[in-house]
């Protein structure tokens, strides 16, 4: 998963991008509205943490305006504020779910792990492509029941695959969901990592779709 953390506290923004990054997530950070509502507007992002009350521009206009600009991407609000007056304001501006400040760690990636899963379609949290299952919850792969090790980068290319699996994924969105906005990567990273989740799932399970990208699929798996 790539997030989009929108946090003017830099301990708390660095708290949390340190927990997400440890669950082996992307983490683009910015402190101001300004930036967040750019970097929602341009980058790829599998979802956002917002705060409301944001220098420069507060987070339900940021909201507003990736909504009205027809930005999909699932948003949690996490504040501060925890009058009711505020949270409607930010479930009325688009907001996929609310958490308010002192919160758990644990919490938050509780619930941007069932966001990202549910705007991919999935109702369970355990999704199966034949030898291969993925718990959305917890973010463990398994293969043939056992655990899959996997590194950072094969984890975000996997669980991009797995969400989407049966359907192609272009090589550009992989690209986007793996590296951070400031990270250094190019094609060929991406065909080195393809080549060894490969090598550890069964070539048969990623196929190239030729001109277009990647699609994970339990056809012909064994």
């Amino acid at each position: 998963m790539r997030i989009l953390l929108v946090e003017d506290d830099a301990p708390l923004a660095a708290e949390i991008a340190h927990a997400l990054r440890a669950e082996n997530c992307a983490v683009d950070i910015a402190s101001n509205g300004e930036d967040g509502a750019h970097l929602g507007d341009t980058e790829l992002y599998d979802a956002a943490i917002l705060d409301l009350g944001l220098p420069r521009q507060d987070g339900v206009s940021v909201l507003q305006g990736w909504r009205a600009a027809g930005r999909t991407l699932p948003v949690l609000i996490l504040t501060a504020r925890d009058e009711w007056s505020q949270k409607v304001a930010g479930f009325k501006a688009g907001a996929d779910d609310y958490l308010t400040k002192p919160f758990r760690i644990e919490e938050v990636l509780m619930r941007l792990r069932a966001l990202v899963r549910r705007s991919a379609g999935h109702a369970a949290s355990r999704i199966l492509c034949g030898r291969l299952s993925f718990d959305a919850q917890t973010g463990q792969f398994e293969l043939d029941g056992l655990p899959l090790r996997l590194t950072a980068f094969e984890w975000r290319v996997l669980s991009a695959l797995m969400l989407r699996k049966e359907a192609v994924v272009s090589r550009t969105e992989l690209f986007e969901r793996v590296y951070e906005y400031d990270a250094e990567g190019d094609s060929n990273s991406l065909e080195v990592i393809v080549g060894r989740l490969r090598r550890k799932i069964g070539a048969e399970m990623i196929e190239t779709v030729r001109g277009h990208g990647y699609r994970l699929t339990a056809a012909g798996a064994s």
